[in-house]
């Protein structure tokens, strides 16, 4: 979870390229933000829901890294906040939770990338300066077919309101097989 710090910045930056960072683990986002400033951001911190809003408010980003689950909400309500308040702003959700219906609500709501924790420096500027027309790289260790299968079973019973009867149902699935998958632990 070290982030190098000797990174030159391959692309400009625009004039004041503010940058918010939203995290609720004060040593993360602290080194994070020491990383991004010695890559040429101005470094605004929140660490709470309010907090983010506040500073959004005070001085809308050009650019913003939100951790999806922080004490007091969630990093999706900021991504929306910061949406209407500069509707060009390039955010990107980091979570130590993710799964793929979050990562897809995020990008829907206007999040540019999603990054799942620990992501360093490098990977949060990559995200932070890629052009739209830029495909991210593939990942160095994909999830596995299990994986895709669980967040999918995982996403239906969250759609169901975690009802395991409906959520059987819908997947066509004996709903004692679902207890059980349920009760695992997600593969990797």
């Amino acid at each position: 979870m070290f982030m190098s710090d000797a990174h030159e910045p391959e692309n400009t930056l625009p004039a004041d390229g503010r940058l918010l960072l939203v995290d609720d683990d004060r040593p993360f986002l602290t080194r994070l933000a020491r990383a991004m400033e010695t890559r040429g951001f101005t470094i605004d911190t929140a660490e709470t829901l309010s907090e983010a809003i506040a500073a959004v408010r005070a001085n809308a980003p050009d650019f913003a890294v939100v951790d999806m689950r922080l004490g007091d909400g969630n990093g999706l309500d900021v991504i929306e906040i910061i949406r209407k308040a500069k509707p060009d702003c390039r955010a990107i959700i980091l979570t130590g939770y993710g799964n793929i219906a979050t990562a897809v609500t995020a990008v829907k709501m206007g999040a540019v990338d999603y990054l799942s924790k620990p992501a360093d420096a490098d990977d949060v500027y990559a995200a932070l300066m890629r052009k739209p027309e830029e495909r991210a790289e593939p990942p160095e260790n994909p999830m596995s077919a299990d994986r895709v299968r669980w967040e999918h079973i995982l996403r239906v019973y969250e759609l169901c309101d975690r009802n395991v009867s409906e959520t059987a149902r819908r997947l066509n699935m004996h709903r004692r097989t679902l207890q059980r998958i349920l009760a695992k632990r997600a593969p990797r």
